[in-house]
């Protein structure tokens, strides 16, 4: 069975940090590209960040650039997104997801999901 388990959310303070955990299982880690997406309620789910597993590329968005840094621990199948800075603004559910195309926040071309996680920030 494909798994994609998200990890590490909760509520904190704006200028604050967390690091959110994607533990993938049920297929071959190192093929894939692996995303992180998140959705505010009544707002299109955005793509932030992506990893390619096989050679450690990534690629930010705009608005989590230089606060947000994505990585891979491939031993454990697990990928990080490590948030600094947090404002109000960065308050969603934020989710993993896995691709076989790399280097793209495009939704339609991740396969496998997560169930996400919430972060809150406050004010």
């Amino acid at each position: 069975e494909v798994q994609l388990v998200e990890s590490g959310g909760g509520l904190v303070q704006a200028g604050g940090s967390l690091r959110l955990s994607c533990a993938a299982s049920g297929f071959s880690f190192d093929d894939y590209a692996i995303g992180w997406f998140r959705q505010a309620p009544g707002k299109e789910r955005e793509g932030i960040s992506c990893i390619t597993i096989s050679d450690s590329s990534t690629y930010y968005a705009d608005s989590v650039k230089g606060r947000f840094t994505i990585s891979s621990d491939n031993a454990k199948n697990t990928v990080y997104l490590q948030m600094n800075s947090l404002k109000p603004e960065d308050t969603a559910v934020y989710y993993c997801a896995a691709s076989l195309i790399y280097g793209t926040l495009t939704l339609e071309l991740y396969e496998y999901w997560g169930q996400g996680t919430q972060v809150t920030v406050s004010s």
